[in-house]
């Protein structure tokens, strides 16, 4: 099942402003803006105002489709704002989180030449992207197993943390928190003000009722302190796998029911050997800075 679509209009209306030179409030207005075609001043030269455009968007490697919606909402935003919302007619071919083969087409484009240029780039920077994301999320969770939950991060490209977790998990890797107020997760720095794990997680069930507590732990006593504390997580950072799997063993054997996950120097490599230490979770900033899947908008003749 894929995850709910996060709100687009704002940053889609900010992508395009920025390609057309314009101020975002210019695409979210009450009223046509017939000017906005002409900031595309190569397509206002050389394509005339009537002209149609019929043309496909096709993978031109292999990847996991994801932000067809984003794309789409691209062209619509566009032709509201120039008040022609019925000149451009889209049509997706594959849905959301399918792995295609080079060269499969997967939108249909057609309308008015200018308008379909005008958003060309917009629309297929955000598919581009955002497959890119997923088809690494799908990459690191076909490698991780069925017992080893790949995580996303908190570091993303800013503006665009939801819909990249949201690609994440259109790839079949799964999100890890979205932002600094959904779960606590106590690091270095919050332990030195704490003053010991076992009252940073106390503060945290305090000041934090509801959400889950995870604590960074940099030896196996800090691991061994949180899960006797009642952390919900115990992460295990920069331990390497022979370091980790002793870890996993002694949590264990100590009655420790807290989920384990492995951060620092995640590497795809090492994600059949983590696999195996019993680890629970891996997080990787990894795939969601994945670089961009290949797509292009080439216009097909009748």
């Amino acid at each position: 099942m894929l995850p709910p679509l996060p709100p687009i209009d704002d940053l889609v209306a900010a992508a395009l402003a920025e390609d057309l030179g314009v101020t975002p409030g210019r695409l979210r207005v009450a009223f046509p803006d017939f000017e906005l075609l002409a900031r595309d001043v190569t397509s206002a030269a050389v394509v005339s105002a009537d002209a149609r455009f019929c043309g496909v968007v096709a993978a031109r490697a292999e990847t996991v489709v994801c932000g067809l919606p984003v794309a789409a909402r691209v062209f619509e935003m566009l032709a509201a704002a120039v008040g022609a919302p019925d000149d451009v007619e889209l049509l997706p071919l594959v849905a959301e989180g399918t792995l295609v083969p080079a060269g499969t087409p997967v939108l249909e484009v057609e309308g008015n030449a200018r308008l379909v240029l005008a958003a060309e780039r917009t629309a297929l920077d955000f598919l581009m992207v955002l497959s890119g994301i997923a088809a690494e999320a799908r990459r690191w969770q076909s490698a991780a197993g069925e017992t080893l939950r790949v995580h996303d991060t908190r570091k993303t490209l800013p503006g665009l943390r939801a819909l990249s977790k949201y690609a994440v998990a259109a790839g079949g890797a799964h999100n890890h928190r979205a932002g600094l107020w959904d779960m606590v997760l106590v690091k270095d720095n919050h332990l030195a003000h704490a003053g010991s794990v076992s009252a940073a997680v106390a503060a945290a069930r305090e000041g934090a009722p509801g959400l889950r507590v995870e604590i960074e732990a940099d030896t196996l006593e800090q691991a061994l302190e949180a899960a006797r504390a009642g952390a919900d997580i115990v992460m295990l950072d920069n331990f390497d796998d022979a370091a980790l799997a002793s870890a996993v063993r002694a949590l264990r054997e100590a009655g420790a029911t807290c989920e384990i996950e492995a951060s620092g120097g995640i590497r795809f490599e090492r994600l059949s050997a983590l696999a195996a230490t019993g680890v629970d979770i891996v997080s990787s900033s990894a795939i969601a800075l994945a670089p961009p899947a290949d797509f292009g908008l080439d216009e097909v003749k009748p």
